[in-house]
């Protein structure tokens, strides 16, 4: 199970501030791969990044964003919010077999 953290679903800054979603998740296993994704209006999702939790700590994070991970949450930061960054924001599982 996978969601975003409670009050996260609409989030409002100025230009050039940092902006950071979060998002928490529910698996017993340890190998844990979390993606995020961004999605602008009439448009396909975007794959932004990958971050590996848990027992993976590979990492894909290209230049203007931050994550981070924990037992149960990821989080995305964008470091300097621009109007092209308003968008819908997807984060999503994949678990390896154990």
């Amino acid at each position: 199970r996978i969601g975003p953290r409670e009050g996260d679903t609409n989030i409002i800054r100025e230009e050039g501030e940092s902006v950071t979603l979060s998002c928490t998740y529910e698996t017993t296993s340890n190998n844990i791969w979390l993606f995020w994704y961004r999605q602008y209006p009439n448009r396909e999702p975007e794959y932004i990044l990958y971050k590996g939790a848990r027992s993976w700590s590979s990492e894909n994070i290209p230049d203007g964003f931050q994550s981070t991970t924990s037992w149960s949450s990821t989080e995305l930061t964008i470091l300097k919010a621009a109007l092209s960054d308003s968008a819908l924001y997807y984060c999503a599982l994949n678990v390896e077999a154990q």
